[in-house]
């Protein structure tokens, strides 16, 4: 009965969260924080304890390709070297950093490897909620950093919890040989799944058939790189951004129109789910220590916290300058951020799904048997330093204010160069294609004009053309149809209420109007 309930009270805490958060515009992960923490005072929901296997195995992979999915490749391209830096060396730098100080607080050298590894990696599924005013390069460079840095964090990870447990040794050559196993290993697997989901695509042209070969290539890309030892973080990654390039050749427009939808509703329910378990989980850690490991854990948030945020600015502070010295080509000049972006960008290293996961991962004891050592202090500290991050968030419109970025508008002007391009050789083609298909010339006439005169809107709206009158007569017509569309609703309501049609029929018939409703909608809140 208490999945059940679980399943109710996360549901209610998402739409009480949510619905806040947007009236307030306060950021809702920080509310279902709140909300999270709240909950751990129900006596029959303090004992709920998520597994870690279903964050790491069922949560994570889902999350990250989609991710993955959405992210521009050709950002990550041009930036690469900057991401491959903040991937790897920013996360063992800032793992270092927070153990040292966690074992100068009292936690022996293991478990503050654990804590720092934890907390080491960002979190893209944070960063797509809470970086929404960001300009795109900087919410691509900190999508890309989350999304390859828990591959670094998982290595550094295992190799302190296995040292710990008494499972794993420390030396130079152990240590780059898991570091290449679990980089090479898991592209290998990611790029062998992608390679399987083409293959699946071509056979399965059946939209549910086709959403299901796409469900499972995460959690495919996440087994093959753990039957290797390798990354799975890093498989579903790499899976998904081939897929991202590979897809849209071979997807179909209903498959397609499916699985954004069922992504889109996954995704934020998985993803608030996890910030409110976030918080539960800070309780139950709560109610794990006494009077003085609690305050010990408090300050070791707030000196973790410091840390984690300080080596980020440090990081971002140091290293690009020294390759402003070392790297003087013109490509490399035009990368260049100034101070106020990379402030930014300093601010927005939340942490989130991957900490927590890790966090609940530390196994509860050794192979002698005995206790893993400071384990609720790991889980209360992680928990401690994800709210932190979280909060810090609460400050990101105003340095989006004080930064005076100027308005990224890349995306509407490629948006418009794609729609106009693509219009104008569709009427450039459509005789030919027209001639081909046998097409009655009244159909062709009546085709070209309505191409005619969507050009005619594109270009208004694009600036290119100085036309207020035709986007008036389109807004016009848009409002009449969305109008018309609604009665035409009414009345097929109506013929099933009076039994004149099934509801099988009506089914059939709303359809298509949603359809065109969706279209009109999207298209006026794109003006």
């Amino acid at each position: 009965m208490l999945g059940l309930e679980v399943v109710v009270v996360l549901g209610l805490a998402l739409l009480v969260g949510e619905g806040i958060g947007h009236r307030l515009r306060v950021a809702p992960p920080v509310l279902l924080l709140v909300i999270g923490a709240l909950l751990g005072f129900i006596p029959s929901l303090r004992d709920m304890e998520l597994p870690p296997e279903v964050v790491l195995l069922l949560f994570l992979p889902v999350l990250l390709y989609w991710e993955s999915l959405t992210t521009s490749l050709r950002e990550i391209r041009r930036d690469l070297r900057g991401i491959v830096l903040l991937s790897t060396t920013l996360v063992i730098a800032t793992a270092a950093a927070v153990a040292a100080v966690a074992h100068a607080l009292g936690l022996p050298w293991g478990p503050a490897w654990v804590l720092g590894a934890a907390v080491a990696p960002t979190d893209a599924t944070a960063v797509g909620v809470l970086a929404r005013a960001l300009p795109r390069r900087n919410v691509t460079l900190l999508r890309a950093e989350s999304l390859v840095n828990d591959g670094t964090a998982l290595v550094v990870y295992g190799l302190a919890v296995g040292i710990t447990v008494g499972e794993e040794h420390f030396t130079v050559p152990h240590v780059t040989w898991l570091f290449l196993v679990s980089y090479l290993g898991g592209a290998a697997a990611g790029a062998l799944t992608a390679w399987l989901g083409i293959r699946a695509r071509r056979v399965f042209d059946n939209p549910l058939l086709g959403n299901v070969a796409t469900i499972l290539t995460p959690f495919t890309a996440f087994l093959l790189a753990e039957l290797v030892h390798a990354s799975g973080v890093l498989a579903v990654v790499v899976a998904g951004l081939i897929m991202s390039q590979a897809g849209p050749r071979m997807v179909g427009a209903a498959t397609r129109r499916q699985a954004e939808e069922f992504w889109s509703l996954a995704t934020f329910l998985l993803n608030g789910a996890l910030f409110v378990l976030v918080g539960v989980q800070a309780q139950t850690a709560v109610r794990g220590l006494d009077a003085t490991g609690l305050a010990q854990a408090l300050i070791a948030v707030g000196a973790v916290s410091a840390v984690v945020v300080g080596a980020r600015f440090a990081f971002l502070f140091t290293v690009p300058y020294l390759i402003r010295l070392l790297d003087r080509r013109p490509q490399q000049r035009l990368r260049r951020m100034g101070y106020r972006p990379r402030v930014l960008s300093a601010m927005s290293g939340f942490r989130g799904a991957v900490s927590l996961a890790l966090a609940l991962a530390v196994p509860t004891s050794l192979d002698s048997g005995a206790a893993f050592p400071d384990r609720d202090t790991i889980v209360f500290v992680t928990s401690g330093v994800i709210v932190t991050t979280l909060v810090q968030g609460l400050l990101l419109p105003g340095v989006v204010r004080w930064a005076r970025l100027p308005r990224d508008q890349s995306v509407e002007e490629e948006r418009f160069l794609a729609e106009t391009t693509a219009t104008e050789e569709a009427l450039e083609a459509l005789p030919r294609v027209a001639a081909e298909l046998g097409t009655d010339p009244a159909v062709a006439d009546r085709m070209r004009q309505e191409y005619e005169a969507h050009l005619q809107v594109l270009r208004a709206s694009g600036g290119e053309a100085d036309d207020e009158e035709v986007l008036r007569h389109d807004r016009h017509y848009t409002a009449l149809r969305l109008e018309l569309l609604a009665r035409k609703r009414t009345v097929v309501l109506r013929l099933r209420d009076e039994h004149e049609i099934d509801d099988s029929v009506l089914r059939q018939v709303q359809r298509r109007l949603d359809i065109e409703e969706v279209r009109l909608s999207r298209q006026r809140s794109a003006e």
